[in-house]
């Protein structure tokens, strides 16, 4: 439930991503199941070429790497290759739950068009 205070971010240059307060309780709950904790991994938030649109995105935990942007939100570390961070930053990443199912879902102010299935993007 969001509680309508502000995610606490950082970023060393550009537009911060973000988590919500729920997608952040669903990437501890997820860390917490893989036997990590917010403080040993992170969420990476990667974008690959691919998809009906072009691009897609991955999302995994891993390490921060020393070119990495980091960014913070309710306690949760975002890491995002410089490459990636010239698509998606300014983006949140939301946790959705819907009759078809439940997921994370990024919202991106750079995109310009997206693909029927929902899971590619062109910018």
């Amino acid at each position: 439930m969001a509680t309508g205070t502000e995610p606490q971010e950082r970023t060393s240059q550009g537009a911060a991503v973000t988590l919500t307060e729920l997608a952040a309780q669903k990437v501890r709950e997820l860390l917490v199941k893989e036997g990590a904790s917010p403080a040993e991994a992170a969420l990476r938030l990667k974008v690959a070429g691919g998809g009906c649109s072009g691009y897609q995105y991955e999302m995994s935990f891993d390490a921060q790497q020393p070119t990495d942007q980091v960014f913070e939100s309710y306690g949760v570390r975002v890491v995002v290759d410089p490459r990636s961070l010239l698509f998606v930053a300014g983006s949140q990443v939301d946790f959705v739950e819907t009759m078809m199912g439940a997921g994370f879902k990024v919202e991106n102010p750079n995109v310009t068009g997206s693909c029927g299935c929902g899971h590619s993007f062109k910018v």
